[in-house]
């Protein structure tokens, strides 16, 4: 496998061949909250507003080597109870124990198999088996990597007691439907087949005026949830009510977009459109532009500029080079420079963040 920061022949990369399309599929608390970096474990405010929570825990932002600070690429993400895996880096399967986020996953989804994003899952499918799971988990990959994520399922050696289903994606499928919400595949630009991922949720129904349906003469109860539902209800004296008397406009959801690694895409900038969280690849500084280009990333600056052209509210920088150890807070700082939205930040690992509607107050 070509190491894609350094440059050298690390092994050699196994070919999967490229399989069917997959079908569709279905995931903070305040981002306004203290400043990145003041605790490992920080709960970084996004101010939801509402019950359903969306959050993310960031459980490694390293680049392809860890520190001992930072560990290799994994995104835990929580929707309700639906709980799901972006990426899985060596030793994830520890963070995920460090930070609390339980062993819960119902969905992984590789963006690439450089070893730096998917050397925890042999661990990780492991660890699933002496705990007697039985739930089956699927695998989401890059259409042509198949072949890679079955050798990784299989490496202990041992089939896994429940069952496992490897979904290979291409740009423009719906990798998961859910009812209320689907996670798609983009396309990235990286030394590999890559893809990013986006989980975008349906609009959500209009604010129901109360005080409009007691002036319209619609009895506390049942018929508020009827016509908030958008059926129209009759009143005693036969008069019909309809809801868009009383419900307003359709809200949006949210939506969270993760790249993996990548250089910066016009693909990125459509799937993150307004997006209420951008993780965005800032391996290395905008020194290095030169560098990021030949490796298939993108600097602190260029993720800013692309979350702006996208529209994003905020952005995360992650999968930060080595080089940087010690002083990622210069990255930072350049990326917040340009970023104009309402926050650009560099989580540690084991930051969590909830990720609230667009419309909350």
């Amino acid at each position: 496998m070509f190491h894609p920061e350094t440059g050298t022949d690390v092994g050699k990369r196994v070919e999967a061949v490229p399989t069917v399309r997959p079908g569709r599929s279905r995931a903070m608390n305040s981002l306004n909250g203290p400043a990145v970096g003041e605790s490992t474990a920080v709960s970084t405010a996004l101010s939801c507003g509402s019950l359903m929570t969306l959050s993310v825990t960031f459980l490694g932002t390293s680049g392809a080597v860890p520190t001992t600070a930072r560990n290799t690429s994994a995104v835990f993400v929580r929707r309700e109870g639906d709980r799901f895996l972006f990426d899985c880096g060596e030793g994830t399967q520890r963070q995920m124990m460090r930070f609390g986020t339980g062993f819960t996953v119902s969905h992984l989804f590789v963006s690439h198999t450089h070893g730096d994003h998917v050397l925890g899952i042999p661990g990780l499918i492991q660890s699933w088996d002496f705990n007697d799971r039985e739930e089956p988990v699927a695998i989401h990959t890059p259409a042509g990597t198949r072949g890679t994520i079955e050798n990784l399922v299989a490496a202990t050696g041992a089939r896994p007691s429940y069952p496992v289903r490897i979904n290979e994606v291409s740009p423009g499928d719906v990798a998961l439907d859910a009812d209320e919400y689907e996670v798609r595949a983009f396309r990235t630009e990286h030394r590999a087949k890559s893809v990013g991922y986006a989980l975008v949720e349906d609009d959500r129904k209009g604010r129901f005026d109360r005080e409009r349906a007691e002036e319209l003469g619609v009895p506390v109860g049942p018929k508020f949830s009827a016509l908030h539902r958008g059926e129209p209800v009759e009143l005693d004296d036969g008069t019909v009510v309809e809801p868009d008397q009383v419900v307003g406009d359709q809200r949006p959801g949210r939506r969270f977009v993760y790249t993996g690694d990548t250089r910066p895409t016009g693909a990125t900038v459509e799937a993150a459109a307004d997006a209420d969280l951008l993780v965005h690849d800032a391996t290395f500084a905008d020194d290095r532009r030169e560098r990021a280009a030949s490796t298939g990333h993108s600097t602190a600056t260029q993720a800013a500029e692309i979350a702006n052209r996208a529209g994003a509210k905020r952005l995360a920088f992650v999968h930060v080079s080595s080089r940087y150890a010690g002083h990622e807070g210069d990255l930072e700082a350049e990326g917040r420079e340009v970023f104009d939205g309402e926050r650009a930040f560099l989580p540690d690992d084991g930051d969590s963040v909830d990720v609230p509607y667009p419309d909350a107050e």
